[in-house]
């Protein structure tokens, strides 16, 4: 019988020391790590994250599921009942060696029924629940935050690298002869912001040719939360990333969609990297998420999508 650990972080900016601190105290013999790409989003359903799909894959019946605890694989209670119908259907068992979970066996059935026990079901919605509650508690006040630096002049988001102030300074000393490379020094900064304030004054700049077509204007769509689940955690191009992580969450009831600012191309790439979700192991929900994208992006002024 095997005993596979999974792990998870919500950003490529954490670390899973933590996970490995518990998993590491727990003496599991022999693990078998199936590990997800940092910044997997906790809100993509758990079977279609890829290595949770890999650990079932590889599982056998009378293997163990490890987490350190049960927010690394869900978070709504929707999503831990299809994972633990899963388990069961493949006779898995799952161990949570730290939190709320970690004392409750979640995989025990009615010796008749067969079903998930009514107070495990119980404690596992109202425990989600909570961990929900706190989630949407820390969204509001970010988002209170923000609106009260809104009102006194200040706003959110990346600061420019270089400063409005310094950028003649900048200019006038790139004219000079100063190097890229020494002004980033200076100025403390990467060389591509050192390039973008003075990128009128390259070499290689070649102006805009005036006879052109006019370039297309952005257009701001409504995105399925479920479909922005999934493209977050797919491979993107750079210009689709930035997108994403640009767009704005907006709150509805107990989802949210992304308010997306893009050129309509854009728009469409994002929707054939979701092409999938029309697939057979989406879940019903995905699907139709997805459709209600495609009609939006469809619905663009044919004007726009010249």
């Amino acid at each position: 019988m095997a005993n596979l650990v999974y792990k998870r972080v919500s950003t490529d900016q954490q670390s899973t020391a933590r996970q490995n601190l518990v998993l590491d105290d727990a003496g599991i013999e022999d693990p078998v790590v199936f590990e997800e790409d940092p910044g997997t989003s906790s809100r993509l359903h758990p079977l279609q994250r890829p290595k949770f799909r890999a650990l079932l894959d590889y599982a056998r019946p009378g293997d163990t599921v490890h987490i350190s605890e049960m927010f690394r694989l869900v978070r709504g209670t929707g999503h831990i009942l299809d994972v633990l119908d899963v388990l069961h259907r493949n006779h898995l068992a799952l161990r949570i060696h730290d939190g709320a979970f970690s004392a409750m066996d979640l995989t025990a059935r009615h010796p008749r029924t067969g079903e998930l026990l009514s107070t495990v079901k119980f404690m596992v919605q109202t425990l989600a629940a909570a961990g929900e509650l706190q989630r949407d508690l820390q969204r509001e006040l970010t988002y209170d935050g923000l609106r009260a630096a809104e009102a006194k002049g200040r706003k959110g988001g990346r600061r420019p690298a270089v400063a409005a102030a310094k950028t003649d300074d900048v200019r006038t000393a790139y004219l000079e002869g100063r190097s890229i490379a020494a002004l980033a020094r200076e100025h403390d900064v990467s060389r591509g912001a050192i390039r973008t304030a003075v990128v009128d004054l390259l070499p290689e700049y070649t102006p805009a040719d005036p006879g052109a077509p006019a370039p297309e204007l952005p257009v701001v769509l409504d995105m399925p939360g479920k479909v922005a689940d999934f493209l977050r955690a797919a491979e993107l191009e750079p210009v689709e990333r930035v997108t994403l992580d640009q767009g704005v969450t907006v709150r509805r009831g107990q989802g949210y969609t992304l308010r997306v600012t893009a050129v309509p191309a854009v728009h469409r790439q994002l929707l054939d990297r979701c092409q999938s979700l029309d697939g057979t192991t989406s879940v019903p929900a995905q699907r139709k998420a997805r459709r209600e994208y495609e009609n939006r992006v469809n619905a663009l002024p044919v004007a726009s999508l010249r």
